[in-house]
C-alpha cells in the first residue's frame, strides 16, 4: 500500500476513545494511557464497563476522564468534546471506534436495527468529527483523527450487509475527509483503521434474535476469531504504532488487507457481477 506519512508524537497528549468499555477500544485506551502516557478520555454508552476500565487504569496511575456517551446522538458527542476541553484541553488523538454488528438477510433486519447500526457505526463517526475537528483545526498543532472501518470495508459478504455497508461508508468518509484536510493545509492527520480478525466480543454482543442461517454465521465467525484472531492488546499496539507513524491506511493484518484490497480492485475494474463464494462467505472481518 502507498502510505506515505509524517510522524505524529502522541506521547503525553490527550486521547479520546469511543467504545472504550470493551474490545479494541478498551485495549487502545490501556495502551495509550499506560504505554504512551496519554491523558485518556473514555467514552461509551456502557457506564458499568466504563467504570470497570477506569477503576483498573486509575489504580495503575493513569490520568483519565470517563464520559457516558451515545455516539449516535450529536448532542452527546458535543458534550463529550466540551467536557474534554474543560478537563484536559486540546485533543491530540480522537479514535472514533464505537461500533456494533448485526446479522441476517438484509430484508429481514428490522428498520430499528438498521437505524441503530448506522447510527452508531456511521453517524457516530461523523458526529465525532463534527464535535472535535473544529477545535483540532483551530489549535494548529499536529493531531490525529482515526476512524474505525474494517477489512469488511474493502470486501463484500452476505448476512453481514448492514455491518459491511457501514464500514464501506466509514472508509469512504475518511478518504474524503483526508482530502478536505489537504484542501485546508491542516495539521490534522486522518487515518482509516481496518482491523482484520481480532478477538473481541462483537458477535457475542448481538442482541437481536437470529434465524438459523444468521446463528450459524455467528458461530462460524466466533470460531474464526477464537482460532485465528489477534488479541485486542496486540491490535491496539500495532494500531497506535501506525497512527504515530502518520499512516492513513492502518491495518492489524497488512498482508490480508493488501490481498483483499487487490481482490476488490480486480472486481471493480472488471465490473464483475458479485458471486457467492461459499469458501470465503463467512470470513469477513469482525
Amino acid at each position: 500500500m502507498n502510505n506515505q506519512a509524517s510522524a505524529v508524537n502522541l506521547q503525553g497528549g490527550v486521547a479520546v476513545i469511543t467504545g472504550a468499555a470493551a474490545g479494541i477500544g478498551e485495549a487502545l485506551a490501556r495502551e495509550a494511557a499506560l504505554q504512551l502516557g496519554m491523558k485518556v478520555v473514555l467514552a461509551d454508552i456502557d457506564e458499568a464497563g466504563l467504570a470497570r476500565v477506569a477503576a483498573d487504569l486509575s489504580a495503575q496511575g493513569a490520568s483519565l476522564l470517563t464520559v457516558a456517551t451515545d455516539v449516535a446522538d450529536a448532542a452527546s458527542m458535543e458534550r463529550l468534546a466540551a467536557k474534554t476541553r474543560e478537563h484536559f484541553g486540546s485533543v491530540r488523538l480522537l479514535v472514533n471506534n464505537a461500533g456494533i454488528e448485526t446479522l441476517g438477510f438484509s430484508w429481514e433486519i428490522p428498520t430499528a436495527q438498521w437505524e441503530k447500526i448506522l447510527g452508531i457505526n456511521v453517524h457516530g463517526v461523523v458526529n465525532g468529527v463534527n464535535a472535535f475537528a473544529p477545535a483540532m483545526l483551530d489549535s494548529g498543532q499536529p493531531c490525529v483523527i482515526a476512524n474505525m472501518s474494517s477489512i469488511a470495508g474493502i470486501s463484500i459478504a452476505p448476512i453481514q450487509a448492514s455491518y459491511v455497508m457501514s464500514k464501506h461508508a466509514v472508509l469512504a468518509f475518511s478518504e474524503c475527509l483526508h482530502l478536505e484536510m489537504q484542501m485546508k493545509s491542516a495539521n490534522v492527520q486522518i487515518s482509516a483503521v481496518l482491523p482484520g480478525p481480532v478477538k473481541t466480543q462483537i458477535f457475542e454482543c448481538i442482541e437481536e434474535q437470529l434465524d438459523t442461517v444468521a446463528a450459524e454465521h455467528r458461530q462460524q465467525m466466533m470460531a474464526l476469531l477464537d482460532t485465528n484472531g489477534m488479541s485486542a492488546e496486540a491490535a491496539a499496539q500495532t494500531i497506535l504504532q501506525q497512527l504515530s507513524a502518520g499512516k492513513f491506511w492502518v491495518s492489524t493484518h497488512p498482508e490480508m488487507t493488501q490481498m483483499m484490497a487487490e481482490q476488490r480492485a480486480r472486481h471493480l475494474s472488471s465490473l464483475a457481477t458479485p458471486a457467492l463464494d461459499l469458501e470465503s462467505a463467512f470470513k469477513a472481518d469482525a
